[in-house]
């Protein structure tokens, strides 16, 4: 249970838009370090702050807490001592010791644990994506008041290039619904950061027109083809609230195509590295335990598989 100091800094990661999992131990085999209720939050650079379990069970909790900041969804993550009688997918492979993985929840087998088991459930929180909405008319009044109840941090904007904020990368979604006034900068800005979502409110003919002047600007044709305008799905609204629905539509199937592509949970991170001793996928990072052998570096899940490599030298 998340109470005490880790509960306090719980919110004060989430008052500050930080990126963290908690993993909460909700069942143990023992032999076992770890008890039921034992509570870690790991951050997005793989750093945990409580007690999850031993090293090797840390070293497991870190990778995957990392899958589910990716993935953005819950995983209940099941770490059996090595020796347990699991069908091994080779699909599965790439992690060496991953034994099984259905919808949800993860098995792997750690071959570091000298007996027992235990399931984390880890759980990630993520800021709400930013949606920037510029202008001052009904239309984004209503965006503002809308998106919030759709899990969107809409925040006002000018449209114009002297105001707060300026689109980033980390935005989702810009909305111009300014009427004309000094749409062309923030739009042009957006699109060369790569907000996933851009939108204008615009009939067809001013939206052409608005276009045409991105164009006179020298905005590439292919970024200028991801404007939205009119912005929304076509579903015949007429009103603020309605246009402002048929908007929040449209950045949600954004949103989500980009969330729900089919990923596995066996797709290792990037910086990963497989223990040379007992085949555990390892997170690289800076404080990670490794060892140079013939040019080559070699990471380790513990002290115990890094000692075991050094003396075979």
């Amino acid at each position: 249970m998340l109470t005490g100091p880790l509960s306090a800094r719980a919110r004060e990661l989430t008052e500050s838009g930080a990126v963290f999992v908690t993993a909460t131990v909700v069942r143990v085999e023992h032999p076992a370090s770890a008890q039921p209720g034992n509570v870690a939050l790991v951050h997005d650079d793989g750093e945990i702050e409580g007690f999850v379990g031993g090293v090797c069970a840390q070293n497991s909790v870190r990778l995957y807490s990392l899958k589910a900041i990716e993935r953005g969804e819950p995983l209940l993550l099941r770490i059996l001592p090595d020796g347990a009688t699991q069908s091994k997918s080779a699909a599965n492979a790439d992690l060496g010791h991953e034994i099984a993985h259905d919808e949800g929840s993860v098995t792997v087998q750690n071959p570091c644990l000298s007996g027992g088991a235990i399931e984390v459930f880890l759980e990630p929180f993520l800021p709400a994506p930013r949606m920037i909405v510029a202008g001052d008319t009904p239309i984004a009044a209503a965006l503002l008041r809308l998106a919030p109840d759709l899990g969107l941090d809409a925040i006002p904007g000018r449209a114009d290039d002297s105001g707060s904020p300026v689109p980033s990368a980390d935005d989702l979604a810009l909305v111009v619904a300014a009427h004309g006034r000094d749409e062309r900068a923030i739009l042009r800005a957006a699109l060369e950061v790569g907000v996933p979502y851009v939108g204008l409110v615009a009939s067809r003919k001013r939206g052409g027109a608005v276009l045409d002047a991105l164009r006179d600007d020298g905005v590439d044709e292919t970024l200028i083809g991801r404007i939205d305008t009119p912005a929304g799905l076509d579903i015949g609204a007429r009103t603020p609230a309605e246009i402002a629905l048929s908007i929040l539509a449209s950045i949600i199937e954004v949103r989500r195509r980009s969330s729900t592509t089919p990923r596995s949970w066996a797709a290792a991170p990037p910086a990963t590295a497989v223990d040379p001793i007992c085949g555990m996928a390892v997170l690289i990072e800076p404080d990670a335990l490794s060892s140079e052998r013939d040019g080559e570096t070699h990471y380790f899940c513990g002290e115990g598989c890094q000692q075991a490599f050094e003396r075979q030298a």
